[in-house]
């Protein structure tokens, strides 16, 4: 019964997370799908119209897993993120420390609110690629496990980030400064196989190239890395996240603002 108790304030972070995403919907959800829209057409339909096919797929279909990959990291991170330091600001988050509520189960609530957003956006991202191209689904349960693991990887960043951020100005930091150029360069728009073998091996050290990689393979079958090194990157990256935020969290490190 104790241990059924723990769940209720999860569920209530869960709730409250949900509705803060619905509410304020134009901020959360909206930005993204308007964002990726303008991809689309300008990549996609003007730019696109007049490349060659890459891996035989047309150049929008080529960026579409891309897209939607890119529209999932950025919502998993910053809804984290912000929501974990906000917290913190308010001292809320001291709140929920001293409650009996485990540390797991504080990263799990917070995680889990940051893969919601993700899943969320990630969903009205793929709706709208409908209208610009034909998408197919070659393996959906490479799709889906890969979209989940990249919500959870960057929900665990956004929430390290949360950890050590001094102020507001040091959630966008990151965003600003790591995730915008590794996400341009993480195969979005290009196939590594059109590089030379030296930026080819450059390229692998970036681990969105991987995430994108599985993606488009869900899809259409088609990679430019093999998909198992693509999930061994995924989940590699993944637990040593998680191993850092529970480090942080059982030393109480950057918990307090």
């Amino acid at each position: 019964m104790k241990n059924f108790s723990y769940w209720i304030p999860f569920y209530t972070m869960m709730r409250n997370e949900l509705v803060r995403i619905v509410r304020i919907w134009s901020q959360t959800l909206l930005p993204p799908v308007i964002t990726t829209s303008l991809y689309f057409v300008v990549f996609g339909k003007f730019i696109g119209a007049q490349l060659a096919p890459i891996d035989g797929l047309s150049y929008i279909q080529f960026i579409v897993p891309g897209l939607i990959m890119m529209s999932v990291i950025t919502s998993s991170y910053m809804n984290t993120v912000s929501t974990f330091y906000f917290a913190k600001w308010t001292k809320t988050l001291d709140e929920i420390l001293v409650s009996p509520m485990p540390d797991w189960l504080v990263i799990l609530g917070y995680v889990s609110g940051g893969v919601l957003r993700g899943l969320l956006v990630g969903a009205l991202v793929t709706v709208v690629a409908l209208f610009f191209t034909h998408l197919a689904v070659y393996n959906i349960l490479v799709l889906v496990a890969a979209l989940v693991l990249t919500s959870v990887l960057f929900s665990f960043g956004g929430l390290i980030n949360g950890v050590f951020a001094k102020g507001f100005d040091g959630i966008s930091i990151v965003p600003t400064f790591v995730l915008t150029p590794l996400t341009y360069l993480g195969g979005i728009f290009y196939s590594i196989d059109q590089f030379s073998p030296f930026w080819q091996n450059v390229s692998l050290a970036n681990p969105i190239l991987y995430m994108v990689n599985a993606f488009r393979w869900g899809f259409f079958g088609v990679s430019d890395i093999n998909i198992v090194t693509c999930f061994a990157v995924l989940g590699g990256i993944t637990v040593v996240f998680m191993g850092v935020t529970a480090y942080l969290f059982r030393n109480g490190i950057g918990l307090k603002n």
